[in-house]
């Protein structure tokens, strides 16, 4: 399946029970191959396509297309740093001063100074001579738990783990298929076209896999394409398989504490489970638009974005979400792919760069 340059082509999802992890090792990248070249220096790079945002002990890191990566001490003012790949960027991770930046052709960056300098850790661009599945698959979501633990997914059940900061990565192999939404032979009616049960499509054997989330007792949540999802108890040495109540795909996911998770996606779905990915229920989103990144604030507010333009934010105690949609000041509407922030200020990336907003 082809992807796209943003969040929405994190339509992801995975298969059944865990193997013996295999280390993985970059690949001879030819020099001069986009994923180790240097990012190119811009002057309108603070405002190009940025996916995703992390906040490090100096301030905050932003990244985005063709190795863009941007650090701002207040959130205001941004200047792009030199950064050891032209590959898009799709997600960031910090914990304290260190950070991760993950994205095509299975790069992997890091940087031990709140995102001033960086080094690759990973490279693993398409090669005629790989015939791994996952030959070429983009990281689309990093979470680290501590300085040292962490793990990435990406295209086609990429799942991987390291323990040393990322070193050296363990690929956790996937493998079968997750729960079928509906098997049926495609039989045209009368009229020469399907019904809708018809067009239904089943769970692929190695979907793509969007984010991933830790609750507070240790657990760790995937989730991605056709509502397909995982779950392990025992950090990620084996997993089992969890399914939404949804077929369609999801972008991302939040802890909100405890056992508590939200996950977000494909055309305004949003469900949330209070028992670690067992049980969902529907959470109203106000829109159908198509949910990508999202966020919780210290007093328990979530903030969700999206494509035109869309915000939508849930206050502690409220049931559903309210919806509104931002437009700049010159007309631009933007698309949104990630946020953070607190008490009502909050900045969002987008396809115009980074984007300061008051969402009360």
């Amino acid at each position: 399946m082809a992807y796209m340059p943003g969040k929405p082509w994190r339509i992801l999802g995975a298969a059944a029970m865990l193997t013996a992890p295999l280390l993985v090792f970059s690949l001879d990248v030819p020099e001069g191959d986009p994923s180790v070249s240097a990012a190119e220096l811009k002057p309108k790079a603070t405002h190009s396509l940025l996916l995703d945002i992390a906040r490090t002990d100096a301030g905050y890191v932003a990244v985005g297309e063709r190795g863009h990566i941007l650090v701002s001490a207040d959130g205001k003012t941004w200047k792009q740093v030199n950064a050891p790949t032209r590959s898009t960027l799709a997600t960031v991770s910090a914990q304290g001063g260190a950070v991760w930046a993950g994205g095509h052709d299975g790069v992997i960056l890091n940087s031990s100074d709140a995102g001033k300098t960086w080094q690759r850790q990973r490279a693993q661009p398409w090669s005629a001579d790989n015939q791994s599945l996952t030959n070429g698959s983009p990281v689309l979501d990093t979470l680290f738990v501590s300085a040292s633990e962490g793990y990435a997914v990406g295209a086609y059940s990429l799942l991987l783990k390291t323990v040393d900061g990322g070193a050296t990565w363990s690929e956790l192999s996937i493998s079968g298929s997750a729960p079928a939404q509906q098997t049926s032979e495609l039989v045209a009616t009368d009229a020469g076209v399907f019904d809708d049960s018809d067009l239904t499509l089943a769970a692929e054997s190695d979907p793509h896999l969007n984010a991933i989330a830790r609750t507070a007792s240790g657990r760790l949540l995937v989730m991605g394409e056709r509502g397909a999802g995982f779950r392990s108890d025992d950090s990620g040495a084996t997993w089992s398989s969890i399914r939404l109540p949804y077929g369609g795909s999801v972008f991302g996911l939040l802890s909100l504490g405890g056992e508590q998770v939200l996950s977000f996606g494909l055309r305004g779905n949003v469900y949330q489970s209070d028992d670690a990915g067992s049980v969902w229920r529907k959470i109203d989103s106000g829109t159908e638009n198509s949910l990508i990144g999202g966020t919780v604030s210290a007093d328990g507010s979530i903030l969700l974005v999206g494509g035109n333009g869309t915000v939508v934010l849930r206050r502690p105690g409220e049931s559903a979400f309210t919806a509104k949609h931002i437009q700049l000041g010159n007309g631009q509407t933007p698309a949104f792919t990630a946020a953070i922030g607190d008490a009502g200020a909050y900045i969002l990336t987008s396809d115009l760069g980074a984007i300061n907003s008051k969402v009360q």
